[in-house]
C-alpha cells in the first residue's frame, strides 16, 4: 500500500503493528465527540481504523478534528496503539491510530444517504449518486469479489489452454430473441452496425479457425422491453471449445466454477447433478429448480379417480395434470392462511382454477377442502401416494394444460420455501439442466421457433426426426442453475451445413434470407468446420448470488435502472439536429 501519501490502507492495521509509526489517507465515515477524547473512524475500500484524539494532551489538533464532516477526506500520521475497549466486529478493532498530524485533503458536502451498509437511502437515489454508493463497504466487497471471480476464471481456463481473443462490438444484425441496439454508420448512408446480442457466430467461426479452446469476458446488449433483473448491457463469460461431447463442456466448466468457488470464498462444490429438462419440469415446475430444499411435485392422475369430485373428473377426462406438493409440518395452517395460498394460485400471472388442500392432522384424523367428494380411506391413499405423514399438508392444483399444473406448483414449492424457511441461505444448489427441446411453438402464432438459439446441435437419437417430426427433436443443450437462478447456457453447435441448413428450413427462413443473415456462417462450414461446443456465464447474475444480493444492480458499477436509463448521467439523452443529420437519421414524433 506505500505510495508517498500513505504508507498503510484503513483495513491493514493488526496489534502487531503497535509502536510503529504509519500515515493513512480516507473519508471520515463519522466522528465521535466526548468532550475529553474525540474518536475519527477513517474509511477505505480496505476497511476501518479508529484515530483517536484527547482534548487536554493536543489541543490544537483536537479542534481540528471537530471541524471534519462525514466524508472529507484527510491524511492522518501518527502511531498505531492498542485500543482500551477493542471491537470485535472489524478487523482493526484491536488497535488505533494516535495522530501527530491530520491533513484536510478535501472537504465534502453533506451526502444524500448514509454511507454505509444499511444505508437510508432508497436505489433511485443510490444510482444517482452512484460513486458515493460504491463507497459502502458492502458495494467495495461486491465489486471486488466481482474482480477475484473474473481472475479465478481467467487463472482457470489460462491453464486449460483457452485463448482470450476479443470480438467486434460493430457487427451485422442477427436474430436472437430480443431487439438489437443498432448504431448508424456516418460513412455509410442508410446502413446500420449492430451490438452484439452474444459473440455466439463469431467465437463459431473461431473455431472453424482452428483456435480449438476460446473465451472472453465480453460485453453484450440487448434491446429488449425491460422487466426484473435485467439489464441492457450485461456481461458475459463467453467459452467454446473443438473436438468435444457434452460430457466434456460439462466437465470442464463444472471444473471452473468449482474453482472459481475454492479461491474467491473458500467454498468446495460437490459434483453437479445432471438433471433431464422433462424431470425438472416434472418434479420442480421449472428448468430453473432450486434444490437447496426437498418438496417435489407428486402426479396424483392415479389415486384421484372413482369420485363424485367433477373438477378432477374433468381434469382426467381430458387428460390433465392433477398434482401436488407436501408441505411437510404445515397441517395447522389456519383458514386464513390457506386462503392467502389460494389467492396465490388465482393470481392473474397464474390463472390457477383454484387449490385443493389435505390436512393430515398430528392427531391422525384427516380433513381436506373436499371432504364432500372423498371418504377417508380415499384421502389417506393419495397422501399415502405423496409421502404425506401426521402434521403435513397436501396441496393439489388441476388443470387440462400439463405445463400450468407444475408451473403454478413450481412457483407454490418456491413460496412455501421462502415463507417457513426451509432454504438454507449458506447452502448451495449448483447442477446441470440437460437435454432442452431444439424448438417450441410460439404462444401467438403456433409457429416452432428454436428454444436457445438456431446452431444447437440436436441429439444423435433425435436426428431423424428432424426431418420427420422436429417437434419431438432434442437438443444437446445444457444450463446451469445456482440456487434456482440460470447462470450460464450452452450447447454442442451444429457444425454441418445440411443440418443448419435444415433448422433454418423448419424456422420458416428462405434461402434469401439465409444467405442475407447467415451467408458468411455456412460458407465457413463449407471450409471444415470442427465438432464444438460451449457455453456462457452470465457473470453479473454469478456474482450476484456468491454475494448474497437480491439484485445484479449491487454487483454492477454503474448499472441502469429496470427502464434502462442512467440516473447518474441522465442517459440516454437527445442529441442536436446537427448530429443526426451527419447520421442521415430523422426523428419522428
Amino acid at each position: 500500500m506505500k505510495t508517498k501519501l500513505r504508507t498503510h490502507s484503513c483495513g491493514e492495521l493488526r496489534i502487531q503493528h503497535t509502536g510503529q509509526t504509519v500515515t493513512l489517507c480516507g473519508w471520515v465515515q463519522r466522528s465521535r465527540d466526548l468532550g475529553y477524547i474525540l474518536f475519527i473512524d477513517v474509511r477505505d475500500r480496505y476497511g476501518i481504523t479508529q484515530i483517536s484524539v484527547k482534548s487536554d494532551e493536543q489541543p490544537e489538533l483536537y479542534q481540528l478534528a471537530r471541524k471534519l464532516g462525514r466524508e472529507y477526506v484527510i491524511s492522518v500520521q501518527g502511531t498505531v496503539a492498542e485500543r482500551e475497549s477493542k471491537n470485535p466486529k472489524i478487523p482493526t478493532g484491536e488497535v488505533e491510530v494516535l495522530p501527530t498530524k491530520i491533513d484536510i485533503l478535501n472537504e465534502a458536502k453533506l451526502p444524500p444517504f448514509l454511507i454505509e451498509n444499511e444505508t437510508d437511502g432508497l436505489e433511485d437515489l443510490r444510482m444517482e449518486y452512484r460513486y458515493l454508493d460504491i463507497r459502502r463497504p458492502k458495494m467495495a466487497y461486491n465489486l471486488m469479489l466481482r474482480a477475484k471471480v473474473v481472475k479465478a476464471v481467467r487463472e482457470y481456463l489460462d491453464e486449460q489452454q483457452f485463448v482470450e481473443i476479443e470480438t467486434p462490438f460493430f457487427i451485422k444484425s442477427t436474430p436472437e430473441g430480443a431487439r438489437d441496439f443498432l448504431v448508424p454508420s456516418r460513412l455509410n448512408k442508410g446502413a446500420f452496425y449492430a451490438l452484439p446480442q452474444s459473440p455466439q457466430i463469431l467465437k463459431q467461426l473461431l473455431m472453424v479457425a482452428g483456435m480449438d479452446r476460446y473465451y472472453q469476458v465480453v460485453k453484450c446488449f440487448r434491446d429488449e422491453d425491460f422487466r426484473g433483473d435485467r439489464q441492457p448491457e450485461f456481461t458475459q463469460i463467453d467459452c467454446e471449445m473443438s473436438f468435444v461431447s457434452q460430457d466434456d463442456v460439462l466437465n470442464m466448466f463444472e471444473g471452473m466454477v468449482k474453482y472459481v468457488f475454492r479461491q474467491t470464498i473458500g467454498v468446495e462444490l460437490p459434483d453437479m447433478l445432471r438433471l433431464p429438462y422433462q424431470d425438472a419440469l416434472k418434479y420442480y415446475g421449472t428448468d430453473k429448480p432450486d434444490l437447496r430444499f426437498d418438496c417435489k411435485i407428486v402426479e396424483l392422475n392415479e389415486v384421484v379417480g372413482g369420485t363424485d369430485f367433477g373438477v378432477f373428473n374433468s381434469i382426467l377426462e381430458t387428460k390433465g395434470l392433477i398434482a401436488g406438493i407436501n408441505a411437510k409440518g404445515c397441517a395447522s395452517y389456519s383458514r386464513k392462511q390457506l386462503d392467502a395460498l389460494t389467492n396465490f394460485v388465482r393470481a392473474p400471472h397464474r390463472k390457477g382454477s383454484g387449490l385443493v388442500y389435505v390436512k393430515f392432522n398430528e392427531d391422525g384424523s384427516i380433513k381436506s377442502s373436499v371432504d364432500k367428494f372423498f371418504t377417508q380411506e380415499q384421502l389417506r391413499k393419495i397422501g399415502d401416494a405423496a409421502g404425506a405423514q401426521n402434521g403435513d399438508l397436501l396441496l393439489i392444483v388441476a388443470d387440462k394444460l400439463k405445463s400450468k399444473t407444475r408451473k403454478i406448483l413450481g412457483d407454490l414449492r418456491l413460496h412455501l420455501a421462502k415463507t417457513e424457511g426451509w432454504i438454507d441461505e449458506d447452502a448451495w444448489s449448483v447442477l446441470w439442466v440437460v437435454d432442452f427441446p431444439l424448438f417450441e411453438e410460439d404462444e401467438e402464432s403456433g409457429e416452432l421457433t428454436f428454444a436457445h438459439h438456431p446452431f444447437c446441435m440436436p441429439r444423435p437419437e433425435d436426428l431423424e426426426y428432424l426431418y420427420t417430426d422436429p417437434k419431438r427433436v432434442y437438443a444437446q443443450t445444457y444450463d446451469m442453475v445456482m440456487n434456482g437462478n440460470e447462470i450460464c447456457s450452452g450447447s454442442i453447435r451444429i457444425h454441418k451445413k445440411d443440418v443448419q441448413d435444415k433448422i433454418f428450413e423448419i424456422l420458416g427462413l428462405s434461402e434469401t434470407e439465409r444467405q442475407e443473415k447467415f451467408g458468411f456462417m455456412l460458407k465457413a462450414f463449407e471450409y471444415g468446420a470442427p465438432p464444438h461446443g460451449g457455453c456462457a456465464f452470465g457473470l453479473d447474475r454469478w456474482v450476484m448470488l456468491m454475494a448474497k444480493e437480491h439484485s445484479i444492480r449491487d454487483v454492477i458499477a454503474f448499472p441502469k435502472t429496470a427502464g434502462g436509463r442512467d440516473l447518474m448521467m441522465d442517459a440516454p439523452a437527445k442529441v442536436p439536429n446537427e448530429a443526426l443529420k451527419e447520421l442521415h437519421i430523422q426523428v419522428i414524433d
